[in-house]
């Protein structure tokens, strides 16, 4: 998957862009890492149960540039894409990822707009 300025996963009613804001030290605040080629990387599980281990993992790339990203929510090999936002028995799943990437989009590192 190749970097983008804007991502829309598939129904999910929100598009995210990088901020023209965006700092590497506030990446670093945020619980982003610095991968070997530059690039900042963040992981976290979607889950219902917390600290249960059982949940999708969302990962955000940001290249080293801070021009670009990619956002993935994949199954637990990492494989497979999940679209979480089709059931709405993963309610749950989908408030966990709204509240991460507002949280980021208070800090400047995404924009958020409407579908």
């Amino acid at each position: 998957m190749a970097f983008e300025t804007e991502i829309h996963l598939a129904d999910c009613p929100f598009i995210y862009t990088i901020s023209p804001n965006i700092k590497k030290y506030t990446l670093r605040d945020t619980t982003f890492v610095q991968n070997k080629v530059g690039n900042f990387e963040l992981t976290r599980l979607l889950e219902e149960v917390p600290n249960s281990g059982d949940g999708f993992p969302l990962k955000i790339t940001i290249n080293k540039d801070l021009t670009a990203f990619k956002l993935v929510i994949t199954d637990k090999s990492g494989l497979r894409l999940v679209n979480i936002f089709k059931n709405k028995d993963l309610k749950i799943l989908q408030d966990k990822f709204y509240f991460l990437m507002d949280s980021l989009v208070e800090r400047d590192v995404f924009t958020k707009r409407e579908a």
